[in-house]
């Protein structure tokens, strides 16, 4: 169901989980000014590719409401997790040792945290619609 407003918040999410990490790198290292993309830990790979699945199984399955709500949700989860990792990454380190330069592909969780948030809205308001309609038949 591709016009619906949470599928094209959901297909968003999937896309910036997926596609964008390899675009954006997270940080700069110091002394050799290399750009570090997400697939230089293990552990950032199989988050992104983990929750950009969630996302994308939540999209095809449109006719039950209520998982979709729990897996995005549970994306959601994932996204914070990624996020708290990142947020660790960079305060962590003393004095900028290591992390000179913050890219954005360290806000790319939130972004997908927001957008899954408002996919989250709109399946709410869809179930509520369809619990009104049932309450006059």
């Amino acid at each position: 169901m591709i016009q619906r407003i949470q599928t094209l918040y959901m297909i968003l999410s999937a896309a910036i989980t997926a596609g964008l990490p390899f675009v954006f790198f997270l940080w700069k290292e110091v002394g050799n000014d290399t750009p570090i993309f997400f697939t230089s830990s293990n552990l950032y790979m199989i988050l992104f590719g983990l929750v950009s699945l969630i996302t994308l199984i939540s999209v095809f399955i449109f006719k039950k409401r209520q998982m979709q709500f729990v897996l995005n949700r549970l994306a959601m989860i994932f996204n914070f997790i990624l996020l708290g990792f990142f947020v660790y990454r960079t305060l962590s380190l003393s004095g900028e040792a290591e992390v000179s330069e913050k890219g954005i592909g360290v806000f790319l969780p939130a972004i997908s945290i927001v957008l899954l948030v408002l996919a989250n809205r709109a399946i709410k308001k869809d179930e509520d619609l369809v619990k009104s309609v049932d309450r006059l038949r």
